[in-house]
C-alpha cells in the first residue's frame, strides 16, 4: 500500500505541476495578449490626439492667413486715409464753384479714390452728431457745454472720420461730446 500511495501521490504531483504550467502558460498567453491590446490603445489614443493636434494647427494657420490677407493693405491704407482727408476738405469747397465742369471732374476723380479703396477693404466708421458716445467705437477730443439738454453724453460733432478694414478699426472717429 506504501507504493500505492506513493504512486498516488507521485501521479498528484505531476497533475499539480502540470496545471501549475499550464495555468502559468495562459496566464502569459493572456498578459502578453493584454499587452498587446494595451499597446495598441495606447498607440491608438496617441494617432488620435496627434490627429486633432494637426487639425487644430490647419485650422490655426488657415485663420491667421485668411486674417493676414484681410490687413495685408492696412499700412498702405493708413498712409492714404489723410490724401482722402485732405481730398474730401477740396471737394468741400470745390462743390461750391461756378465752373461746372471742374466739378464733375474732382467729383469723378473722388468717387474713383473711394470706390478703389472700398475695393480694398475699408469701410467708413458710421457715427454722427447725435449718436451716444462710445469709446470703443469713437475717440473724444474735447468736451464742450451740450447745446441743449439732449445732447449731454452724446456727440455734438465729428471732427475727423472715423475707418475700419474688415472688423478692425484702423482709425477711430474723432469727435465733440457735450457735458
Amino acid at each position: 500500500m506504501d507504493t500505492e500511495n506513493q504512486n498516488q501521490e507521485h501521479l498528484n504531483d505531476e497533475n499539480i505541476v502540470e496545471n501549475t504550467e499550464n495555468t502559468t502558460e495562459n496566464q502569459n498567453d493572456i498578459s502578453v495578449e493584454e499587452q498587446l491590446k494595451e499597446e495598441v490603445a495606447k498607440e491608438k489614443d496617441k494617432f488620435l490626439r496627434l490627429f486633432a493636434e494637426f487639425e487644430n494647427y490647419k485650422k490655426r494657420t488657415s485663420k491667421e492667413r485668411i486674417e493676414l490677407f484681410k490687413t495685408a493693405n492696412q499700412d498702405v491704407l493708413q498712409s492714404m486715409l489723410p490724401v482722402l482727408d485732405d481730398f474730401d476738405r477740396a471737394w468741400n469747397q470745390i462743390s461750391k464753384s461756378e465752373d461746372q465742369t471742374l466739378v464733375e471732374g474732382v467729383k469723378l476723380i473722388h468717387n474713383k479714390l473711394k470706390d478703389t479703396l472700398e475695393s480694398k477693404g475699408l469701410e467708413i466708421v458710421e457715427i454722427k452728431a447725435g449718436d451716444d458716445f462710445n469709446a470703443d467705437f469713437a475717440e473724444a477730443i474735447t468736451q464742450i457745454p451740450a447745446p441743449s439738454p439732449d445732447l449731454k453724453g452724446k456727440i455734438v460733432d465729428v471732427i475727423e472720420k472715423g475707418y475700419k478694414l474688415g472688423d478692425k478699426i484702423i482709425r477711430y472717429p474723432k469727435v465733440v461730446t457735450g457735458m
